[in-house]
């Protein structure tokens, strides 16, 4: 069995916490740390998880609201920590007897029961990765910081059962915002961040008939209204929209079978 969940989605913060279990043995993968310790323990404990239970942390890329306490939480309990090279020439940090690992685009990555498969996406950091995740039965695609959908990102997740989506922004709400507008190009340009349309349309383009979770995340809390999102996405889904979840800077709240 092959679940997961969002412990923190958004500009303050992101965790998602993956779980495989084959009825004797779990195991966990971190993807993306952008917390504080005692915030991402907290968290883990509300889902029934400690720290040292985690088998690794995968690091998409360097900005702090993805790598967070991940340094810190890897040396302490000696946990497996990934990340591409690019990413850890931008974090520049001392090694300091965290157990790395520099992984690459289209690398499989296997982590006891999950298999990661990295691959490459457009935006603003040295060398950002993205991830389809496998147990052999089922598979998860995360998908969030990228300014565009390109044909490489939408053939590596290719039938997904599951997808933790990007939903940044409304464009007219970032138009209208208070950001400064160097700010408003960096998110709304090819390589920052998935507006609602975009999402919409990667999605059309990645639905068939066994995608039956979807995630929306990473939702812009002063771009964004979930309401736009669940509206976007509820059509492409052909479902109401208040039945499309999303996550919170808190997370999504719960566990989700992939």
């Amino acid at each position: 069995m092959l679940r997961f969940c969002s412990l923190a989605s958004g500009s303050s913060g992101n965790a998602t916490l993956i779980e495989a279990w084959d009825g004797t043995t779990s195991t966990r993968v971190l993807v993306d740390c952008g917390l504080g310790i005692r915030q991402l323990e907290a968290r883990l404990q509300r889902h029934g998880v400690s720290t040292p239970q985690l088998d690794a942390i995968f690091i998409t890329h360097e900005h702090s609201d993805h790598v967070g306490c991940a340094l810190t939480l890897s040396q302490r309990h000696q946990i497996k920590l990934f990340m591409s090279a690019g990413t850890w020439r931008a974090l520049d940090a001392p090694l300091a007897g965290a157990p790395l690992t520099l992984v690459r685009d289209g690398e499989l990555v296997g982590i006891g029961d999950i298999q990661l498969r990295p691959f490459t996406v457009p935006h603003d950091a040295q060398e950002p990765l993205q991830l389809n995740c496998t147990d052999g039965a089922r598979s998860l695609g995360l998908l969030t910081d990228l300014g565009h959908v390109t044909p490489y990102v939408l053939s590596n997740l290719s039938g997904c059962n599951a997808l933790l989506l990007e939903c940044n922004h409304d464009l007219d709400l970032l138009e209208r915002s208070s950001y400064p507008a160097f700010l408003k190009r960096r998110v709304g340009g090819s390589h920052g961040h998935l507006n609602n349309g975009q999402a919409a349309q990667a999605l059309q383009a990645l639905l068939h008939k066994d995608l039956h979770t979807v995630i929306a995340g990473h939702l812009s809390e002063r771009n964004n209204r979930p309401s736009l999102v669940q509206a976007a996405l509820s059509e492409i889904l052909g479902c109401a929209p208040d039945e499309v979840p999303f996550c919170t800077p808190m997370g999504s709240g719960e566990w989700h079978s992939v």
